[in-house]
């Protein structure tokens, strides 16, 4: 195993100039039915028509104290193994995913959501991401250390004259001029607007959960009204947040879209929105010191930091430990991109298309359960994620081993300020299964946007988390499937790697890179997957 310590950057890698290539943008070709102000027909097309009945849900389509670092593998809980079958996913088989969609009903406690979620059938009228006029290079080139970083201060007082009372010399932006809050160069325009559209699917996904599913539904969730006020606070936060873009990116700021979720209970939709938090906090994270703009940067960091706070209520909410790291994580926009696209079904016409490139998605076949009292005895086929879309929360309906109503001993997984695991999710030296797509299959809007990698043979498997990039050999098992162990390794003191939700990449290369430079290793990315660490 190797170790990289790592993360966050953010550069997307340039192609050569010509014919557009897999994942980047080309020519329109036929268009969809559209409504006269110019937004989707969802009632009509091209979408199929499917009712739902009030807290029916959607079809769908398809540890420890503090997480995961043990010091050793675990074997299946005796407990639930004394009882359950552990050979074969323990999955109600009267749930059969579908790929209709549904329209939102309007309950008794007056939430809603948008009118349609569901699948896209319609034609794209335009394929790839968006492109620059011309592209300089097939890649940005590793360089030394800037030359002008030479400051280093070993008498521990300030070595040059203020520039008033009480300033230290230096910093940027502090000379007094006026702040323009607006983006200042392309790289900040796309990484915002990569930005709004993570905030409209959370304020569509927040409102969704409370009008799909009844007050019972939450109550025996073990959430009550409270729960759901809180909830319906942090999707106005979202409707803050998404203003605030807005205004910083000017008139072609991307619009709401149509989504198209996985979840049918009140658990997997708590699951998938500390997913979802996830990658809308680590993907800011990972360019927010690359912008152009100091003053957005300064304004989305005010933003993000909510974000922060919602992803760690989603988590308790789900019974998870709130906090398992000591230092969050920064990923590429693409990255982010890659795990938001799945779940945008349809965007209005004309709306702002992302540069970021779309990965092949890594489907993590024994990702733990966190339903379970035992995840150790999660199926190895892949068969207890709702679907096979990278940020798929995991099914609640296991009919053995259910933690949510657990009594025993560090078992439960109710909705808690924390919870102590007897088990946790994972574990070093934990065997992790895997299977990943070929490049070019269509995902996001519209099915419009393209998979794609540049990478060479599948090697090594990255895990990112904290300021660390870890490898560990990957060994392949088939043209597109392999395996890996969970590598053991600490950022300081006893603070394990690896915890958390957090991305896991198969890779060619295994690239150093740091939190600064994260997006230097795009280039060498097979496939990218969401991993429930702890």
């Amino acid at each position: 195993m190797a170790s990289r310590h790592f993360l966050a950057g953010l550069l997307l890698a340039a192609h050569a100039h010509g014919s557009p290539v897999p994942g980047q943008q080309s020519d329109p070709v036929e268009a969809v039915p559209q409504l006269p102000d110019g937004q989707p027909n969802v009632l009509n097309g091209p979408f199929p028509q499917t009712t739902a009945t009030p807290g029916s849900g959607s079809p769908g389509s398809g540890s420890q104290d503090s997480g995961s670092q043990g010091t050793g593998a675990y074997s299946q809980a005796s407990d639930e193994s004394s009882t359950c079958d552990t050979s074969a996913s323990q999955i109600s088989a009267s749930v059969q995913p579908s790929t209709t969609g549904y329209r939102v009903q309007v309950y008794v406690s007056g939430y809603t959501s948008a009118t349609y979620h569901g699948p896209y059938t319609g034609t794209p009228t335009t394929i790839g991401a968006a492109d620059g006029p011309t592209t300089l290079a097939a890649s940005i080139p590793a360089l030394p250390p800037n030359p002008t970083a030479t400051y280093y201060n070993t008498l521990g007082v300030p070595l040059h004259p203020f520039p008033a009372p009480y300033e230290p010399a230096g910093g940027l932006g502090t000379n007094g001029t006026l702040p323009r809050y607006m983006v200042e160069s392309d790289f900040d325009f796309e990484s915002i607007a990569l930005g709004l559209y993570q905030e409209w699917i959370e304020l569509d996904l927040f409102h969704d959960g409370l009008a799909r599913f009844t007050d019972q539904e939450f109550l025996d969730a073990g959430l009550g009204p409270e729960a759901r006020s809180l909830i319906e606070f942090m999707a106005n936060q979202e409707s803050g947040h998404a203003t605030l873009l807005t205004d910083m990116l000017g008139p072609r700021a991307p619009a709401e879209c149509y989504y198209n979720y996985p979840y049918t209970t009140v658990r997997e939709w708590l699951d998938f929105c500390q997913r979802v938090t996830r990658w809308g906090e680590s993907g800011v994270w990972g360019f927010i010191n690359h912008l152009d703009s100091r003053e957005v940067g300064q304004l989305l960091a005010q933003s993000i930091a909510t974000e922060a706070r919602q992803q760690q209520i989603f988590r308790q909410m789900a019974g998870l430990t709130p906090m398992d790291v000591w230092f969050e994580n920064g990923w590429p926009q693409s990255w982010a991109w890659t795990m938001l696209a799945p779940y945008i079904s349809y965007c209005p016409a004309n709306e702002t298309r992302l540069a970021w490139q779309n990965f092949p998605t890594l489907h993590i076949l024994n990702n733990a359960n966190i339903n379970r009292v035992a995840p150790n005895n999660t199926a190895q086929d892949g068969s207890e994620q709702v679907g096979d879309r990278i940020g798929d929360p995991s099914v609640s309906n296991i009919t053995c081993g259910n933690c949510i109503n657990a009594t025993g001993t560090d078992e439960n997984c109710g909705p808690a300020i924390a919870h102590n695991r007897s088990e946790p999710l994972s574990f070093p030296g934990k065997k992790v299964l895997f299977e990943w797509d070929p490049p070019g299959q269509a995902v996001g809007p519209n099915n419009s946007y393209v998979t794609a990698t540049n990478a060479g043979a599948p090697a090594w498997v990255a895990w990112s988390q904290q300021l660390n990039l870890t490898y560990s050999p990957l060994t392949l098992t088939g043209n597109n499937s392999g395996y890996t162990y969970q590598p053991l390794g600490y950022v300081y003191g006893d603070d394990g790697i690896i915890n958390g939700t957090m991305a896991v990449l198969i890779t060619d290369l295994d690239l150093f890179v740091t939190p600064f430079n994260i997006s230097m290793l795009n280039p060498h990315i097979v496939a990218l997957g969401l991993y429930m660490a702890g």
